[in-house]
This record gives C-alpha cells, sequence and structure tokens, in this order.
C-alpha cells in the first residue's frame, strides 16, 4: 500500500471480490472482519484463514475498532453500514482500490457501459500475441486482489472496471484508461445518469500527463492530465476482427489504441484480431438446429447492450427473449429495433413494461414467464434461417444468481433441442 497497513479492516460482501480482498490482507498480517448480509454463504475458508467472519445483519455493530472499509461491487453506497462507516469518518475503498494500492504493476483500466469485457479480453489476448506478460482480472470475473503475490511485478495488469467499483476508489491511476461508451445503465443503483456517468468518468480522474486516457472520437472532456487518444469504429486497423458487429469493430478500435498506447507492435494486434473469437454470454453462437441459430447475448443486462445484439443480424428474422430484472430505462428504443415479422418472448419481473414497449410499437410478442418456456415457444416458430436470440435487456436476479448462470441455463435448454 502506498499508506501504511491499516491494523483492523472490515471487509462486506463475501462472493468472489469479497473473498479475494480478505485472503489478499490477511497474507499481509491485517485483522480482517468479514462480513455479507446472507447467513448462506460458507465462511470456513475465510474463518481457516485467520478472517473473523460474520453473517447476517446489517454489520453496522462491526465498524468499532475498524480503520478501513473495503466494499464489494455488490453491495451499495446507501447500505447502512456504508453510511455508518462514512457519519464515522471511516475510509471505504472498492476491492478494486485496495488492489491498486496492493499491486506495484502498472495497469490498463477499462471502463463503458457495453463491450467492456470483450475488450478486457482482447487487449489481453493482443499482450499474449506480443509476448508481453500480462494479467486480466477485474469485472471479468477474476478479482484484482487475486493477483497479490501471485502476478510477476513487471506485468501489465488489464482490468475491466464497472461503475460500481469505481465509484469508491481513491488512489486508482490506470497508465491507459479506456472509456469505450456511455449510455444509460444502473440508474437503479445510481439514481441518475449523471450519477453513473460520474462513477464512470473517475477511471481519469487521478492520471497525470504521461498516462493515457483512451475515448471515443465525439466524447467530451474527462477528468485528469492525461493525453488523450481517440478511437471510432471506422478506424483503420491491423486487421479485421474475428468477431463480427459493428459494435465489435468499435471495440476492437479501442484496443488496438490502447494497445498501442502501451507499446504493442502492430503485427502481434492483428494476430489477435484475426484470431480473438469473442467471450462467453455475448452474441455467442451455441448451435444451429434445423437450421435456426441459436445465439446466447445474456450479458446484454441494458437496452443498449440488446440494441447491438439485434443489429448484428439485419438478415434473419428474430425471435428474441427479453426480460428479467429491470433497470429503470425506457424500452421504447428496443421496441423501434424491431423489424417486421421478428417476434418477443418475455420472461421476468420486467415483462410488463416491455411488453406496453412493444404493444406501443406494434411488435408481436408473447408473455411466456420463464426461460424453458421462452425458449421452446420460439423454438416451435422458428424457421430455417431464423435466429433464436436470449438478449434480456435486464439484469437476471429476479430468476437467476447471474448472467453466466442464465446463459448456461439458455445453452443447456437448446442441447435439449437436438
Amino acid at each position: 500500500m502506498e499508506s501504511a497497513l491499516p491494523t483492523r479492516v472490515l471487509v462486506l460482501g463475501l462472493a468472489r471480490s469479497g473473498r479475494a480482498a480478505s485472503h489478499a490482507l490477511r497474507r499481509q498480517g491485517v485483522e480482517v472482519v468479514a462480513h455479507d448480509h446472507s447467513e448462506e454463504i460458507d465462511g470456513a475458508e475465510l474463518a481457516a484463514a485467520g478472517a473473523h467472519v460474520v453473517l447476517g445483519g446489517d454489520g453496522i455493530e462491526l465498524l468499532d475498532g475498524v480503520d478501513l472499509v473495503v466494499k464489494s461491487p455488490g453491495v451499495p453506497s446507501r447500505a447502512p453500514v456504508v453510511a455508518a462507516a462514512r457519519e464515522r469518518g471511516i475510509p471505504v475503498i472498492s476491492e478494486i482500490e485496495l488492489g491498486a494500492r496492493l499491486l506495484p504493476n502498472p495497469m490498463v483500466g477499462i471502463t463503458g457501459t457495453n463491450g467492456k469485457t470483450t475488450t478486457t479480453a482482447l487487449l489481453g489476448a493482443m499482450f499474449a500475441a506480443a509476448g508481453v506478460q500480462a494479467e486480466v482480472a477485474g469485472n471479468i470475473g477474476r478479482p484484482l486482489t487475486s493477483l497479490v503475490g501471485a502476478a510477476g511485478e513487471d506485468a501489465w495488469v488489464v482490468c475491466e472496471l464497472s461503475s460500481f467499483q469505481l465509484e469508491d476508489i481513491d488512489t486508482l491511476r490506470p497508465r491507459v484508461a479506456v472509456l469505450l461508451n456511455l449510455e444509460p445503465d444502473h440508474i437503479d443503483r445510481h439514481g441518475t445518469l449523471a450519477a453513473y456517468g460520474d462513477a464512470k468518468l473517475r477511471i481519469f480522474e487521478n492520471q497525470g500527463p504521461e498516462d493515457v486516457a483512451v475515448v471515443p472520437r465525439v466524447f467530451g472532456p474527462v477528468p485528469g492530465d492525461a493525453r488523450r487518444v481517440e478511437f471510432a469504429a471506422e478506424d483503420p486497423l491491423p486487421a479485421e476482427p474475428r468477431i463480427p458487429g459493428a459494435h465489435n469493430r468499435e471495440n476492437a478500435a479501442a484496443a488496438t489504441a490502447a494497445a498501442r498506447a502501451v507499446g504493442l507492435v502492430d503485427e502481434a494486434i492483428a494476430e489477435a484480431l484475426r484470431t480473438f473469437p469473442g467471450v462467453e454470454h455475448r452474441i455467442e453462437e451455441i448451435g444451429t438446429v434445423a437450421g435456426v441459430r441459436y445465439v446466447n447475448d445474456s450479458k446484454a443486462t441494458n437496452v443498449a447492450a440488446a440494441l447491438r445484439a439485434l443489429g448484428a443480424f439485419p438478415q434473419a428474422r428474430l425471435h428474441v427473449i427479453l426480460g428479467g430484472l429491470g433497470k429503470n430505462e425506457s424500452y421504447a428504443p428496443l421496441a423501434a429495433a424491431f423489424k417486421r415479422g421478428d417476434r418477443a418472448y418475455l420472461i421476468g419481473a420486467a415483462a410488463p413494461e416491455i411488453a406496453a414497449a412493444l404493444e406501443a410499437g406494434g411488435v408481436g410478442h408473447r408473455h411466456s414467464g420463464d426461460l424453458a418456456t421462452a425458449l421452446d415457444e420460439a423454438a416451435r416458430a422458428a424457421s430455417a434461417g431464423d435466429v433464436v436470440l436470449l438478449s434480456p435487456a435486464c439484469a437476471s436476479f429476479d430468476q437467476f444468481d447471474s448472467y453466466e448462470q442464465r446463459g448456461e441455463e439458455f445453452g443447456r435448454l437448446v442441447q435439449k433441442l437436438h
């Protein structure tokens, strides 16, 4: 850490990030109190590492004697224990900030509403093609703090950063910071689009003149003092990307700009562009049955992401599975993106809202209720040449634990169609 290590830390949330943060702190000899509001969490591993594990309750009583609170991204800033910590003057930081303090490695940070995971993984592939040591971490599913003691000191870290992680940083300073886009998302958590945008733009705030800020060509000023590098989907690239879609060419342009900023050669960039297959759950073709293609886009947890998926199949008739836990977005743009003959199959809590928008737009749809029913109805209605697309435009948490679980269930259901 840049400053002296704290004596006692309260870690909030014991999913992947919280567990990794707890272990990293224990390895530094820090006393750790690990809390999760759920009593269903298995805390045995953390207890064996020397953490004091407390499950259930709001955790406020655990603040006594604490020097620092480390908050997992799933814990909202309005949680009572977080508010109480701030009232007492106890610093609250994210797991990402903790990792940035504990790791000496240079970082490329990537944020944006959509395309983060694809761009992060693609940039990791560019480092690999160049033979430059790099670790891929962050919101992509590998906690940054899990690299503490595991990553070589000279390795670059390519880190996907969400708004939930960025809202509680302090010293995080990527050598190269990338903003892919900024569209409505997580308004249910941040309250306003402005607050969401402010959280995203924090990726730039600690950068100096020797750092690089990679931003879309039409984007306005960003915080910090970094040198600005711009990108756009139509930029010339050293190779055309294997992954399809205009949005993915834009992701490729951003990754290329970041790769060049850290000194990777165009030959390696081209190799990665030609061979990178994409990521799971993002416009992922998982099979063809009786001439019908089945595409898993479970990672589309907002309207803007689903719009990209709908635009990726301009020649095919679409059967789109929509719905889940909404994020206080308008679904009118989604309804406008359906072509004549496309149909929607609605699931989850947001189905009535989506149905209203589709009805207003004249889009045919069914209230399927759950994923299994929706897939069965879509498969029965589809003909050879059509695409059955899971692109929910909503979070998964009403019916699934994660978008990954939702996508995996879709894949299992498709396999049963064979």
